[in-house]
């Protein structure tokens, strides 16, 4: 599971933030994210042209009814990054974008529930293998044996993030970040248990699916649940460390945002009228074709 994201735009488009094109890259999105899936359940032959297709009337779909709320969203982004904020405001807007998130989510569970009911014993296993790659590379990333290391890794992280929004801290606000994220704003390590956790839940429910030779309407009921799991633990333990981490973050974002100039917040507001832009140009019915209604896909 991954730690929360840099205020604002790194949580509403985390696959797309760091990319030099988004309009490049969210046009390339059906590829992108049928390379992302395929490279985890390695797609049949049969599967391939129906997750390529299931992923066409999405990024379709999404273009068509989504962006246009994106780009009010960062409109916003731009009126607050302007003024002093509070904690309470960073949650608000984390939260108003994890329900976006949880509505993108809910017309692709169809077209998923129908290709989880065809894959394979064999599939399964294959993602289970990728899972155990992935949080091998993410403990690489995120646990180092030395704890010094540890945060060391988290404080960049950090860093690199608020400054892919505000441009170059100066020492004061490199302190403040350092004395914020003591004790640390989330443990690695529960963060990794709770991350394996997850992936044996998926397991176990594609394993469970596939031997009932469930239904198109449960496959569908346990991909919700699984996505709402994402969202709120089932784990109540770290369920509750997590709502402590991010008001933790909250409260740091907003500190942090408090410090910087005004060079530093019109470089924030820069970045984010950047995306608007090309959010709402993405948006915008390609010359020659009709727009879907919201009803379609």
């Amino acid at each position: 599971m991954l730690s929360k994201r840099a205020w604002m735009l790194g949580l509403l488009l985390p696959w797309l933030v760091g990319c030099s094109s988004l309009r490049l890259t969210y046009g390339q999105g059906p590829t992108l994210a049928y390379w992302w899936l395929d490279g985890h359940v390695d797609f049949s032959s049969e599967q391939a042209p129906r997750a390529k297709a299931a992923l066409d009337e999405w990024f379709s779909w999404h273009r068509a009814t989504q962006l246009g709320d994106y780009a009010a969203l960062l409109a916003t982004a731009q009126r607050l990054a302007v003024d002093n904020i509070t904690p309470a405001q960073v949650c608000r807007f984390n939260q108003s974008v994890e329900l976006r998130l949880m509505r993108a989510f809910e017309p692709a569970v169809a077209p998923a529930a129908a290709i989880v009911r065809s894959l394979s014993l064999a599939q399964i296993r294959h993602l289970d293998q990728r899972y155990l790659k992935g949080n091998a590379e993410w403990q690489g990333d995120h646990l180092q044996a030395a704890p010094p290391d540890r945060q060391a890794a988290a404080m960049k992280r950090w860093i690199d993030r608020a400054e892919s929004f505000y441009g170059p801290l100066d020492e004061a606000q490199r302190r403040l970040v350092s004395a914020g994220m003591q004790p640390p704003l989330y443990d690695p390590q529960r963060w990794l248990d709770e991350r394996r956790a997850r992936q044996q839940d998926i397991l176990r429910t594609l394993r469970q699916l596939h031997a009932d030779r469930a239904d198109q309407a449960s496959t569908e009921a346990a991909l919700r649940a699984m996505a709402l799991h994402m969202v709120q633990s089932p784990r109540a333990d770290f369920q509750a460390a997590k709502e402590r981490a991010d008001a933790a973050q909250c409260a740091l974002i907003a500190q942090l945002h408090n410090t910087t100039t005004t060079v530093q917040r019109q470089r924030a507001v820069k970045q984010f009228k950047s995306w608007e832009d090309d959010v709402r140009a993405l948006a915008a019915p390609v010359k020659g074709s009709a727009p879907l209604s919201p009803g379609e896909g």
